[in-house]
């Protein structure tokens, strides 16, 4: 049976990652469609285009989207280099993530719209933690200037935490789980720099929301739109603010029964040119990721390894062909779920 070991990601993602770096940069430059978000307060207060609003983030159909892509075409660039068309890649970075465009952009966040709380607001912070980390000067660079709009998205996180009484368990943008695994690397950077906040409001809510759930009804997985597990999602998170013992505990609670919850079944998507339904593929990819963090966090001597690896392989290898030549629904964005799940 198929499994993804780590030498096997990394011959999968020699052998596409070009492809993935050409359909990103095609979407990260494409203006049009745009599903742009904007609270309008009166006659005619509507942009006339979103890179008047967005001259960072415009491409990928939405403001969500474009940020992931980022983030995928810079974790190609920094991990399969040789792969991918580097000089294309650094002029489109070059030509979004100016300070001047920043600067627009966070204005656009604090004026116009929150975006998808908390989805992208912890891709984000996975850009920024991906640039800030690389020793390369152009990525130092990026990251400098991506700096207004992060600590504006950490401000905007730490006031909002504390006020969330409930976590959203749905398998789409407003997942909670998901959008504060994505911050999370940047908020444990931040903490050893001496700014703990964003990393104490992190892991006091999830500890909140999530320390007590037993029994976690996955049976009830996949909604019709999904690209997130809300289950495996949620474990993925919990897996990183745990000790492995205390993980494995919770976990045995959590999911008693894994083998048996539906969630090593791949999600069956029937039109890729509907934009919800063409989520499913997401699923799988996310799914995919998600197992093989757990599989890591787990003991290696666990009796649901074996099946979790498989699993991984089943959910992810079809769909790995189909970052490009689909349809944009598909196209806009699934690359990032494959870099997500091969690096």
């Amino acid at each position: 049976m198929s499994t993804l070991g780590k030498a096997d990601r990394q011959a999968l993602l020699r052998a596409r990652a070009e492809q993935f770096a050409k359909i990103i940069l095609v979407n990260l430059r494409r203006e049009f469609p745009n599903h742009i978000s904007h609270l309008m307060s009166g006659p005619g207060d509507l942009p006339n285009r979103p890179k008047d609003v967005y001259p960072a983030f415009y491409g990928c159909l939405d403001w969500h989207s474009c940020v992931e892509m980022h983030w995928a075409v810079v974790r190609l660039l920094r991990t399969a280099s040789d792969q991918v068309p580097a000089t294309e890649i650094r002029a489109v970075l070059d030509e979004h993530l100016t300070a001047e465009n920043i600067a627009v952009e966070t204005r656009s966040f604090n004026e116009f719209s929150k975006h998808a709380r908390p989805y992208a607001w912890g891709w984000l912070h996975m850009l920024h933690h991906e640039l800030s980390t690389w020793d390369d000067p152009d990525a130092r660079r990026w990251a400098a200037n991506l700096t207004p709009l992060t600590e504006t998205i950490t401000d905007a996180f730490v006031s909002w935490l504390p006020k969330a009484t409930y976590p959203d368990r749905q398998g789409a943008h407003f997942n909670s789980a998901f959008g504060l695994s994505r911050a999370l690397p940047h908020a444990r950077a931040l903490t050893d720099q001496g700014e703990p906040a964003l990393l104490t409001a992190i892991s006091d809510a999830a500890h909140r929301w999530f320390d007590n759930d037993i029994d976690y009804q996955a049976h009830r997985e996949p909604g019709g739109a999904d690209f997130l597990s809300p289950a495996l999602c949620e474990a993925e998170l919990m897996s990183n603010l745990f000790s492995p013992t205390e993980f494995t505990h919770w976990f045995d609670r959590f999911l008693p029964d894994l083998a048996n919850s539906g969630l090593f079944t791949p999600a069956i998507v029937s039109d890729d040119s509907d934009g919800q339904i063409a989520h499913l593929h997401g699923l799988n990819l996310s799914r995919a990721w998600c197992l093989l963090r757990l599989a890591a966090a787990l003991p290696p001597t666990d009796v649901r390894l074996a099946d979790m690896h498989v699993a991984t392989a089943a959910h992810a290898l079809p769909e790995l062909d189909l970052t490009s030549g689909t349809d944009y629904m598909v196209e806009h964005w699934l690359a990032a779920y494959a870099v997500l799940l091969l690096t």
